[in-house]
């Protein structure tokens, strides 16, 4: 049984957002913010059939330096390709990585880790047989490929979201 959250995140949020620009903290900008934060709070839950619940959230500091590490040396990786640093020619390429993990949330930060990475893309996801198509600017070692991907990213994500 999914628990429910212990406040209603959006809404205070949403009154937050509203305070801050208005810029104001009167009586009537707060009750208006409320009214509005309820209504597209209702508006937009039957938006969202499937609720998040992360589990494990240290895991997620851990993870979060692991993706800016590889962010900065993806983008010097990239940066030495384009400007030329490299001599040799980067041999762009897919490949299909197998994944465990089925929770769509998860899914969604896997790919919004792949593709924030410079030189890979997520080229695709085969929801039959959970395969992850990637596209890599340089690909040189496939198998360090999946395992970053599914060591480095997949596992800290299925100890999050499953």
């Amino acid at each position: 049984m999914k628990r429910k959250p212990l406040l209603p995140l959006l809404p205070i949020v949403l009154v937050a957002v509203w305070l801050l620009l208005n810029d104001s903290l009167s009586a009537g900008q707060i009750v208006l913010g409320i009214l509005l934060a309820l209504l597209v709070t209702f508006a937009v839950a039957p938006l969202r059939p499937l609720p998040a619940w992360p589990h494990r959230l240290h895991r997620a500091i851990g993870l979060i330096f692991h993706v800016l590490h590889d962010i900065i040396r993806s983008n010097l990786a990239v940066g030495s390709i384009i400007l030329g640093a490299s001599r040799r020619q980067p041999q762009a390429g897919f490949m299909k990585i197998p994944l465990d993990m089925r929770d769509p949330h998860g899914l969604a930060m896997l790919t919004i880790i792949v593709t924030a990475t410079p030189g890979t893309v997520w080229a695709g996801h085969d929801t039959d047989s959970n395969v992850l198509t990637l596209h890599v600017l340089d690909l040189q070692d496939e198998a360090a490929w999946v395992r970053t991907i599914k060591q480095r990213y997949e596992r800290p994500l299925m100890e999050i979201f499953e």
